[in-house]
């Protein structure tokens, strides 16, 4: 990939995506594969103004050894050092910059229980402090190609030319490059995706909506509650203290929290769920009360009940997005196998942590206050796709009457 793109690329990640400022600390998270596109995003960071940027690396198979070799225990275990790191987050608030490029296999066959058990233990210690800094730091994930994720999204080519495939998939759904791989100016085409991010949510979030519900020919059949102070997000975010980021490239998606525990049928997987190096498929979840108390699934059953008992709240939902089926990603026709990409490619809904930002006047309301609105609380989060051609999903407002918001797949306004 020409090295001007890329530059283009992670200007698009710093500028718009952490929004980083004179002073700001930048913490990037990255795996091993791609040091040329790290670099590249420490220089943007400093040319915008960061006083500090730390990288911190990854690798894949060595976690894989240390969940096979490790004592239940001694992998459940947040060491002094790392509860440090947290102290410094929390003290410091840098901006976080997460850069995806990991094996979607690459934790296949592991022993999915006692990595399970031991992540509860580690989220136990980790989560408060995932909560205090909730809404006050700047954070994007994006991606860049690893070789293996390469050959796993476009199997039968050698592998260079599976990553140079990746990365036009990854910059044309980022809005780096147009569909001939011709150059874009990245900044201005986000500044446009917010507007119409902008006009969207105007329309739900002044329609007074109380329930969702999904049906489709697949057996969808599903009404979800909504908090009555609830609002529609999508695109650009501002924290606490109002600083404007872009916490996914790419977006599609316009979004909200649900009631937790507002939730009652059933719903069907549109596509495969790719969680801790297995793929989850054809599968189902029926709510009642707003809980799963039904998981079926025709490939790793057993790993979605995993799933769905991580927690207290890993039962209920957090999330309810609208994404079109004709989507940029969708209509690439590609699976990417990573959770970033294809939840953009469709409609979707994640088990598990709700976001607090959805909340309207946010600001005045404590976390716990929040919890008690109807925001669920959960260790996890995971989306799980459900749009499909014929997916409909209508809006009931406080009144009784309805808001067609996706019909046959795609945007009803």
């Amino acid at each position: 990939m020409k090295k001007m793109i890329l530059k283009n690329y992670a200007r698009l990640i710093v500028t718009c995506g952490v929004s980083v400022k004179k002073g700001d600390i930048v913490i990037i998270n990255a795996g091993l594969e791609q040091p040329e596109f790290v670099q590249m995003l420490v220089n943007e960071c400093y040319k915008s103004g960061a006083s500090k940027v730390i990288v911190e690396w990854s690798y894949l198979p060595a976690k894989r050894l240390d969940i096979k070799y490790m004592s239940q225990n001694d992998l459940g275990t947040v060491e002094t050092f790392e509860e440090e790191k947290l102290k410094y987050r929390l003290d410091k608030n840098p901006a976080m910059i997460h850069i995806l490029s990991d094996d979607p296999d690459g934790l296949k066959g592991i022993d999915q229980n006692k990595y399970t058990q031991a992540m509860k233990e580690r989220l136990s210690v980790i989560k408060p402090y995932d909560d205090k800094m909730d809404n006050k730091y700047k954070w994007c994930i994006a991606a860049a190609p690893g070789q293996a994720w390469a050959k796993k999204v476009f199997p039968g080519v050698r592998t260079s030319v599976a990553v140079e495939k990746l990365w036009e998939a990854i910059l044309y759904a980022s809005r780096v490059i147009d569909k001939d791989g011709n150059a874009l100016d990245p900044v201005e085409e986000w500044r446009k995706h917010n507007e119409s991010f902008a006009g969207r949510c105007g329309i739900l979030n002044n329609a007074n909506l109380r329930f969702l519900v999904y049906h489709s020919s697949n057996g969808t059949d599903l009404k979800v509650g909504l908090m009555e102070n609830g609002s529609f997000l999508g695109g650009g975010e501002r924290t606490l203290y109002g600083e404007y980021f872009n916490p996914n490239i790419p977006s599609e998606e316009v979004f909200t929290t649900p009631l937790a525990g507002s939730a009652e049928g059933i719903v069907y997987s549109s596509m495969p769920l790719s969680w801790r190096g297995e793929i989850i498929d054809e599968f189902s979840l029926r709510f009642e009360n707003g809980r799963v108390v039904e998981a079926r699934a025709k490939k790793n059953e057993s790993l979605l009940k995993q799933l769905v008992s991580m927690d207290e709240g890993a039962a209920m939902l957090g999330e309810c997005a609208f994404v079109p089926y004709d989507s940029p990603i969708r209509e690439s026709g590609i699976m990417f196998y990573e959770t970033l990409f294809d939840e953009n490619a469709a409609c979707h809904l994640a088990l598990g942590e709700g976001f607090t930002n959805t909340i309207r006047n946010y600001t005045d309301y404590t976390k716990e206050e929040m919890h008690k609105m109807g925001v669920n609380d959960s260790s996890v989060h995971v989306d799980f796709m459900i749009g499909n051609k014929d997916l409909c999903i209508t809006g009931i407002r406080e009144d009784g009457t309805e808001l067609d918001i996706i019909k046959d797949g795609v945007w009803a306004f």
